[in-house]
């Protein structure tokens, strides 16, 4: 079954027996919207997107966990920043309130993305208080209304929850240099770390080169919804996208396919380690 805002969000629900499990691919977005007219190239732009991470996370609503997708570009907006981290200087006129801009605001890539690369304008002219408090209502709030129903419906209904923030990242590196996943949970403060060491240790089993909180430690999203305390567990988890596809034309390669099993099996060891910890909760939602 799924859920549909049209060029905004599709949720996919469960199938079967649900999991206390959420995945979501934020970024995976490339329905741009009309009236969108960067300064750049689209094709540079696409760069931007986690291409094809909703794709390798399809299959797991069938495994019984729900899936919610973005459809907008990030580039449009950034559903992984605060509703506020707007630089007050990308506005053509003054914001009705406080403005809290981050580090990532004030380098162009905040929740309004104001550059296309380092040092290039992704606009020509400033942007109208009127245009982005429209981005918001439209793609922001819902996004964020969506994730957070499914995190509490299943919270309410197995006493504990996972959240899985979908990505996919540069290549870092080669060698010991490298990752091919990085795990962010801000150190341990948006998710028990026993269940970060899981599936850092499930991946490190199929060869993958793990890192944990480096470079990325994780932004609004699971800043926003991990609670490990309350039984609100949120993992972000960056895919290095030289695994799967060409980073200049965004063309899957044979990669591809070995990824997406191996993610499979990720996704129902997952469901294991949770379904083991709700124990009698399971039962009785069943």
């Amino acid at each position: 079954m799924k859920f549909i805002i049209d060029d905004v969000l599709v949720r996919h629900d469960p199938e079967g027996t649900p999991v206390p499990v959420v995945y979501d691919s934020p970024h995976s977005g490339s329905a741009y919207p009309l009236g969108f007219s960067p300064r750049c190239p689209l094709m540079l732009l696409r760069q931007s997107e986690d291409a094809h991470v909703d794709e390798l996370f399809a299959r797991a609503p069938a495994l019984g966990a729900t899936l919610l997708q973005a459809l907008f570009p990030r580039s449009y907006i950034d559903v992984n920043r605060a509703e506020d981290d707007i630089d007050p200087a990308c506005l053509a006129d003054p914001w009705p309130g406080p403005l809290n801009p981050s580090e990532k605001s004030r380098h162009g890539m905040g929740l309004i993305r104001t550059v296309s690369r380092p040092g290039e304008a992704l606009y020509a002219a400033k942007l109208t208080v009127r245009e982005v408090q429209a981005r918001i209502e439209r793609y922001w709030r819902p996004y964020h209304a969506q994730l957070k129903a499914a995190l509490d419906g299943l919270h309410a209904r197995f006493g504990q929850v996972w959240h899985i923030n979908c990505h996919s990242m540069p290549t870092l590196g080669t060698g010991d240099a490298g990752a091919d996943f990085v795990l962010g949970d801000r150190d341990g403060v948006c998710c028990d770390p026993s269940f970060s060491r899981f599936v850092a240790a499930t991946l490190r089993g199929m060869g993958y080169r793990v890192r944990h909180n480096d470079p990325y430690k994780g932004v609004e999203l699971v800043r926003r919804y991990g609670i490990p305390t309350r039984g609100r567990n949120s993992l972000q988890l960056e895919i290095d996208r030289r695994l799967y596809m060409d980073e200049e034309t965004l063309e899957r390669h044979d990669g591809y396919w070995r990824l997406s099993h191996d993610l499979e099996d990720l996704m129902r060891a997952i469901h294991a380690f949770a379904l083991a910890r709700v124990g009698d909760r399971r039962l009785a939602a069943e």
